[in-house]
């Protein structure tokens, strides 16, 4: 069988990722101890190809792979976090650079990708170690080179490399003491796993064999901190120009270790561990500019993470509507009521975020025009010791799924991933009037249309409300829903609810359909598809 790439496809793998890395986020931060134990290596992992793939959801249906591949690629060098999450950005970067976006892909063509792909990584970084990420990719690489050379299928290379990488993810702690003396294998390499076994299961349909366990032994915090070593993580997005990176390179690796760099075509991503934070920042000065700069000090997260520590934790959700906002205050979250009329500032935001009584904050701003509000403000309130997430959903029924499976009583980390891949895979659409004549995406539309909305854009333009929310709703369906939610504005007509979960009903019985009273303002029909 032939493998070409599309872009429904693609998008589903991007997403596969996410969430399987959000699965195995916990084991792989307890795997975390090298180059320092600071147990955080899957929570980056997962950070970086959640942003990936939302990147790609933003573009809508409609994209071209081509469009859909650079958002991603893009998506996950700007957001990549940690050592390995840096890694992993150039390992997907250099295997989608390699790969045809039109036609058949070949093993051959597979094989040629991994192998640019890891050399690209290893010459990323400044002081290659065996039994880290970069000694996995070396072996998918291999195993997709002989899958290649014995005449095997694209789909059976692909095999091949996931199973050559999970073997070299056994030999690891052979290759590094530090492993071995912590009864582990390494965890950049485990991510890497975790991604091309989720790929292999999305190409074939067969899922990988269960990896082996191995329980961490206890490090103590601070073990591979010294006098000697570097005690901090600096990272930073740099616009210079290409010319400027291998000076960049030598004076980081001269300050430090654990140095990575990435990227091309004027953007960079930045890694590396110093003593002299303002010295890395200098050297990026001087190749270009630095931005988003964020520094680490290893001491202090361990000392955080390994004390035992009991939070109040609340979840701050931004409603519009006296229904939705209600549902929510059921659920115990503290609500932030907003209408175009009356919309949020940031004043009001920041004092939310700053007053609130809690040591932990999961943000819902359920609208794209307040994600960056919130995280303006959760910046000025993590500086004032309090932990807080911004969960950026941009419709109400994001958050409404987000909310539904929050957990108070788990760890603060577990808790934000649970939700945030709810809100993630929680599909959205809606209805809404026009009030004037105007060109959308779906064509013209004359006041009083019926406007059909998917992921945020016009996709449908009609005269009934039921017939439009039903083409909304199939739209988002696809073979594995489970769940729809309506919720009904003030402006729906009563029984317009009920009437489309009767439609949905004939069509799909085997998905589940519930209507709520949301009471919200300009959108009869708020839809989320789970």
């Amino acid at each position: 069988m032939s493998l070409r790439l599309g872009p429904a496809p693609f998008v589903r793998w991007t997403r596969l990722c996410a969430d399987a890395l959000a699965a195995a986020r916990a084991e792989i931060d307890a795997l975390n101890v090298f180059p320092v134990p600071d147990s955080d290596t899957g929570t980056n992992a997962f950070v970086t190809f959640a942003a990936g793939a939302e990147a790609v959801a933003e573009l809508g249906p409609d994209a071209d792979l081509l469009t859909l591949v650079k958002a991603y690629r893009d998506g996950l060098l700007t957001q990549a976090r940690g050592n390995s999450g840096v890694i992993m950005s150039q390992l997907v970067r250099g295997s989608l650079s390699g790969l045809p976006i039109d036609g058949e892909v070949s093993a051959e063509q597979v094989a040629v990708a991994f192998e640019r792909a890891t050399k690209a990584a290893y010459e990323a970084v400044g002081d290659p170690q065996e039994g880290t990420i970069l000694s996995v990719a070396a072996a998918a690489s291999q195993g997709a080179r002989e899958a290649a050379d014995a005449g095997r299928s694209a789909r059976d290379a692909f095999s091949a490399a996931a199973a050559a990488a999970r073997e070299g993810l056994a030999r690891t702690p052979d290759q590094m003491e530090l492993l071995a003396r912590a009864g582990v294998v390494d965890a950049g390499g485990r991510v890497l796993v975790v991604v091309l076994d989720t790929t292999e299961q999305a190409l074939t349909g067969r899922s990988a064999p269960q990896t082996k366990a191995i329980v961490p032994i206890p490090v103590e915090a601070g073990i591979d901190l010294s006098e000697d070593g570097p005690a901090y993580e600096v990272m930073y997005l740099l616009d210079g120009d290409d010319d400027a990176i291998p000076e960049l390179r030598t004076a980081l690796a001269a300050l430090g270790d654990s140095l990575v760099v990435v990227g091309g075509e004027g953007l960079w991503n930045v890694h590396v561990h110093v003593d002299d934070v303002g010295a890395a920042i200098e050297a990026g000065l001087a190749a270009g500019r630095p931005r988003r700069i964020a520094v680490t000090h290893f001491a202090d997260q361990i000392a955080t993470q390994r004390r035992p520590q009991r939070h109040r934790r609340v979840v701050i959700v931004a409603t519009t509507g006296d229904g939705i906002t209600a549902l929510c205050d059921e659920s115990g979250a503290v609500t932030m009521p907003f209408s175009r009329t009356a919309p949020l500032s940031h004043d009001v935001v920041a004092s939310a975020l700053t007053t609130v009584d809690a040591d932990e904050v999961v943000v819902l701003p359920n609208n794209y025009r307040y994600v960056g509000l919130f995280d303006a403000a959760a910046k000025s309130a993590r500086e004032a010791g309090r932990r807080v997430a911004v969960i950026p959903t941009h419709a109400q029924v994001q958050g409404l799924a987000a909310l539904a499976v929050h957990d108070p009583g788990i760890d603060f980390d577990d808790d934000v991933v649970a939700m945030s891949s709810a809100a993630g895979s929680t599909a959205h659409g809606a209805i809404t009037v026009a009030t004037e004549p105007g060109i959308t995406m779906a064509g013209p539309c004359r006041a009083g249309d019926v406007l059909g909305v998917v992921s945020g854009d016009f996709a449908f333009v009609g005269e009934s409300p039921l017939e439009v929310a039903a083409q909304v709703v199939e739209r988002l369906l696809t073979p594995s829903s489970e769940l729809v939610t309506i919720v009904c504005g003030h402006e729906a007509e009563e029984d317009l609810g009920a009437r489309l979960q009767e439609h949905i009903g004939r069509g799909r019985p085997d998905v589940d359909v519930h209507v709520y009273p949301g009471g919200q303002e300009h959108y009869p029909l708020f839809i989320a598809v789970e």
